[in-house]
């Protein structure tokens, strides 16, 4: 038992990182209608800033997760108006292009200026180390990123349910046409949504820099799940988007330990039995199928 509960804890702080990026991609795709292949990309930036912060201002975990964000959240905005604005008119394959091709630029970048080895990452001593909870031994570092990421998530849940712009956010994100119909002005909220979507990967990020190694190509396989993820929760929910990050997380964790050869494997094994199941997904819309 205590063994089932390490891993179902290490699952639910990989699982973290992919609710978070998740959603952010649900929200992104729902209001602009792009498949941002960037995702990945922009949650690697995420852990390479916090690496960089704490390299050359010393700056903690604690403040990383406040001013990491922010800055990818600016980010977001430039790349927004900059690119992707041109191409929303267009076939959405032009803008996956874009943001495929952005990709490459940033993983080179990256390469280029830090190389190809891990950056270093210094845990906090507060969250290093293992917490006995009735007599259940977890990592406290996992613990806290299952714990935070839970909160960030109900927090984006508050705000979409119970203030007057995140229902107008949520209704463009799931219901983008009759929201327009009731003469809501969707485009205006386009630059906004991506970057928050790009701050929510990079918040991810920082939350994986102490966990996996920092590297310029982390953001590659991470990407190839988040989409599987997307699909599993629905294309656009961003209920199911949280709920199959933590759903996935699940799965890889549980799989690495009972059968590693096939872990991921088993990711797209989910994926595929639930698309036949529910071809729109856990909490997709059938119409997102049409």
């Amino acid at each position: 038992m205590n063994a089932v509960l390490q891993y179902a804890v290490q699952g639910l702080a990989a699982g973290s990182f992919y609710a978070l990026a998740a959603l952010g991609l649900a929200i992104i795709f729902g209001v602009l209608g792009v498949v941002n292949f960037a995702h990945g990309a922009f949650y690697m930036l995420g852990a390479v800033t916090a690496a960089v912060l704490l390299d050359t201002l010393a700056l903690p975990l604690w403040w990383s997760l406040l001013v990491v964000p922010v800055l990818m959240f600016g980010f977001g905005v430039v790349v927004e108006r900059l690119l992707v604005q041109w191409l929303l008119r267009l076939d959405p394959l032009y803008n996956f292009l874009l943001t495929f091709g952005l990709t490459l630029v940033l993983v080179e970048l990256v390469k280029q200026r830090y190389g190809v080895s891990g950056l270093p990452y210094k845990l906090p001593g507060a969250l290093s180390g293992r917490v006995d909870l009735a007599g259940v031994v977890l990592p406290r570092y996992q613990l806290f990123v299952f714990l935070f990421s839970v909160a960030i998530c109900v927090l984006v849940w508050v705000v979409m349910t119970r203030t007057r712009v995140g229902m107008i956010v949520r209704a463009s994100t799931e219901k983008p046409e009759l929201a327009r119909a009731l003469g809501i002005n969707v485009g205006r909220w386009v630059t906004p949504v991506f970057g928050f979507g790009v701050a929510l990967a990079g918040l991810a990020g920082v939350l994986a820099a102490p966990f996996r190694a920092i590297t310029a190509d982390m953001g590659n396989n991470f990407a190839i799940i988040l989409f599987a993820v997307v699909v599993i929760g629905g294309l656009g929910s961003i209920v199911g988007a949280v709920v199959a990050g933590f759903l996935v997380g699940l799965v890889e964790a549980f799989g690495q330990a009972y059968a590693p050869t096939f872990a991921q494997i088993l990711i797209f094994v989910l994926m595929a039995l639930i698309i036949l199941v529910r071809p729109a997904g856990l909490f997709g819309r059938k119409e997102a199928t049409a």
